[in-house]
C-alpha cells in the first residue's frame, strides 16, 4: 500500500475523536466567551462559534478579528478580563461577518495613539482603534451591494495594506500581517514572533470544509498554497508536535500536525475532482461522486450556510476555470 495512503489513514485516525469532539461542542454552544492562553502574550478566545486572538502587553491590546456582532460585549468584557490597556490594533483576516461583525463596536471603544486626524463616524480625535486589512477587505466592506455598503463605515477598516507584509512592533513584538489569497483574494495571516503563534482566520476552520469565496477571488488551489505556506512557517518541538501554535477561524487550537490534515483533506479531494473533470464528468456527476466522503463525518454539513455540496461545487469550478 502507498505510504503516504498509510500515513494519512493514520492521521485521520487520531484525530477523527478529537475533531467529532470539536464539533460536538461547537453545535452545543453556550453562547459565552471562553479565554484560553495559547503562549507568550497571547490568547485564544472562543467567542461562539469563532476565534479572536488577543495579543496583551504595557503598550495596550491588539485583537485579530472581533467576531460576530452579536458577540461584541462578551468579546470585550473577555478582553478587559485580560487586560485593562486601551485597544490600539484591530486586525481583519478577511470580511466574512462571523470576523468583522463586532468591528464598530468594540473599535470604537479603541485609542489611535499618536493619531488624532481619523476621519469618519465616532473616530473623533482620540477615539477608535486602527482597523487593519488588506485593501481589497475593506472594498467589500465600504463597497455597495445593491443600494447599502456591505458593513457600516465605522466598521470598515481604516489602516489598509496592498504590500506582501505589513510589519508592526508592539508589546515588545515582532508583528507581521501577510496577505495571503486563500478563500477570498484579501485573506492576511497575523504571525506573533515571540510568543511564537500564528492567527490563520478562515484558511483554517476545523468545523468544515474551506469557505471558498469564488465572488471575492478565492479558489481551491489558493487555498491549498495557503495551508502550505502555514505549514512551512510552522516549526514543531517535538515529533511533530507543540512548537507554533495556531489559531483558527473556528475550532480548536493547533499545531502543525492540524494543518498537515487538514492541508491533506484538500489535497485528495481536489485531486479527485480533477481527476473527474479530465473524465468529462458533470458538476452533479462529480457531486454523486462523493468526493469528499472519507472526511465527511468531520467536515461534512447538509444545512447552513456552507455544506458539503457547495464545497465540491467551488472545487469544481475553480479547477475547471484553471483547465480552461
Amino acid at each position: 500500500m502507498n505510504t503516504r495512503i498509510v500515513l494519512l489513514a493514520a492521521a485521520l485516525a487520531f484525530a477523527a475523536p478529537l475533531l467529532r469532539a470539536q464539533d460536538n461542542g461547537n453545535a452545543a454552544a453556550d453562547n459565552e466567551v471562553h479565554v484560553l492562553p495559547v503562549q507568550g502574550n497571547i490568547y485564544m478566545l472562543v467567542a461562539g462559534n469563532t476565534n479572536v486572538t488577543v495579543q496583551a502587553g504595557d503598550d495596550g491590546v491588539l485583537l485579530v478579528d472581533a467576531g460576530n456582532a452579536a458577540m461584541s460585549d462578551k468579546v470585550l468584557a473577555a478582553v478587559r478580563s485580560i487586560s485593562t490597556g486601551p485597544l490600539i490594533y484591530l486586525i481583519d483576516t478577511d470580511d466574512n461577518p462571523d470576523h468583522t461583525g463586532g468591528n464598530a463596536k468594540i473599535a470604537l471603544t479603541g485609542t489611535p495613539v499618536g493619531f488624532h486626524n481619523l476621519t469618519g463616524p465616532g473616530r473623533g480625535d482620540a477615539q477608535g482603534a486602527f482597523i487593519v486589512a488588506f485593501q481589497t477587505t475593506f472594498e467589500r466592506m465600504s463597497a455597495p451591494t445593491g443600494d447599502k455598503p456591505a458593513a457600516s463605515e465605522d466598521a470598515w477598516p481604516n489602516d489598509t495594506y496592498s504590500i506582501p507584509t505589513k510589519n508592526l512592533y508592539f508589546n515588545g513584538e515582532a508583528i507581521q500581517i501577510m496577505h495571503q489569497p486563500a478563500n477570498t483574494d484579501g485573506n492576511s495571516i497575523v504571525i506573533f514572533r515571540r510568543s511564537d503563534v500564528i492567527s490563520a482566520g478562515d484558511i483554517l476552520d476545523l468545523t468544515e470544509y474551506p469557505l471558498i469565496d469564488l465572488k471575492a477571488g478565492g479558489s481551491i488551489q489558493a487555498e491549498k498554497q495557503a495551508l502550505d505556506r502555514l505549514i512551512e512557517m510552522a516549526v514543531v518541538r517535538s515529533h511533530s508536535e507543540g512548537g507554533t501554535m495556531i489559531i483558527p477561524g473556528r475550532g480548536r487550537l493547533c499545531d502543525q500536525a492540524d494543518v498537515v490534515v487538514y492541508d491533506q483533506m484538500v489535497t485528495v479531494v481536489s485531486d479527485r475532482v480533477r481527476n473527474y473533470i479530465s473524465q468529462g464528468m458533470t458538476l452533479q456527476q462529480v457531486k454523486d461522486a462523493k468526493p469528499t466522503a472519507d472526511w465527511d463525518p468531520l467536515y461534512g454539513k447538509t444545512s447552513g450556510p456552507w455544506t458539503t455540496d457547495m464545497f465540491v461545487e467551488a472545487v469544481y469550478k475553480s479547477l475547471s476555470a484553471k483547465a480552461k
